[in-house]
């Protein structure tokens, strides 16, 4: 991997990470054309999440040192209901990590056909979310905070977004745009981490043994740092705004697209 091509593959995960259109979709999809592949992709693909996290952190730095604050004043108020949300939101998707965690890998090494496919569901979701006009409720109850986790460990496909997901399933669940969007995005934080940390202590996060120079992964990392955090601030205000269907849009064209290249 050249360090133009981690450039162009980390701008492409940090938008992504936060736009409805599926990071390890268009991750796949670019790997896919400029041939990387195995390890290479693996450790690549670690340091950018990473790297997206931080900009998440970064960009929602008021509301993490908020509920951060909440939780260890060991008292019940809105900041600790959040995190506790927020925790339950996490079963799911860590019920997938521990016990689906190899079917998921051969998922993602199956080819674009799926990741195609997927982002034609992705599509389907924002579409439903924008037209459909739920009943608004005041704030995120727990119930909805694990039907969203739900959605984010469906998620884990290649191709289904997210945070396409998630807010869509917040969206129609009547939940408030702003809220959904902000919750989405924190929502995401220990999983990642937690994963980076797994494959850290597996050995699976490797630069020498993937063959990755420092230059690219470096490259790559201030990429997605970046990127991501442009696209956490402007998402917020698109999600506020109610303009996600123009992402159907994409996500259809993406994923006809994706469908063709793989068959050719």
């Amino acid at each position: 991997m050249s360090w133009f091509e981690a450039l162009i593959l980390g701008i492409i995960q940090g938008l992504t990470e936060f736009l409805p259109v599926s990071s390890s979709g268009h991750l796949a999809i670019g790997s896919a054309l400029f041939g990387i592949q195995g390890e290479e992709n693996l450790t690549f693909a670690v340091a950018v999440h990473a790297a997206t996290v931080l900009s998440t952190i970064v960009v929602l730095w008021s509301e993490v040192s908020f509920l951060f604050k909440s939780f260890f004043s060991f008292k019940w108020n809105e900041g600790t209901k959040t995190v506790c949300k927020i925790l339950l939101s996490m079963i799911p998707v860590g019920i997938v990590g521990v016990f689906f965690k190899d079917y998921v890998e051969e998922i993602f090494g199956s080819g674009l056909l799926i990741v195609g496919c997927m982002l034609l569901v992705t599509a389907a979701l924002l579409a439903f979310s924008y037209y459909a006009k739920p009943r608004q409720k005041e704030e995120i109850s727990f119930k909805d905070a694990f039907i969203i986790g739900i959605a984010q460990a469906c998620a884990v496909l290649p191709g289904l977004s997210r945070s396409g997901s998630t807010i869509a399933t917040g969206l129609l669940l009547g939940d408030k745009k702003e809220q959904v969007a902000k919750f989405s995005f924190l929502m995401v934080i220990i999983p990642i981490l937690g994963e980076a940390f797994l494959d850290l202590m597996k050995g699976g996060f490797s630069p020498e043994e993937s063959g990755i120079s420092s230059v690219a992964l470096i490259t790559g990392f201030i990429a997605a740092f970046v990127s991501g955090a442009i696209a956490c601030r402007w998402m917020i205000n698109l999600v506020k705004n109610g303009k996600l269907i123009y992402f159907a849009y994409y996500c259809v064209v993406a994923g006809l697209f994706t469908i063709i290249y793989s068959l050719v």
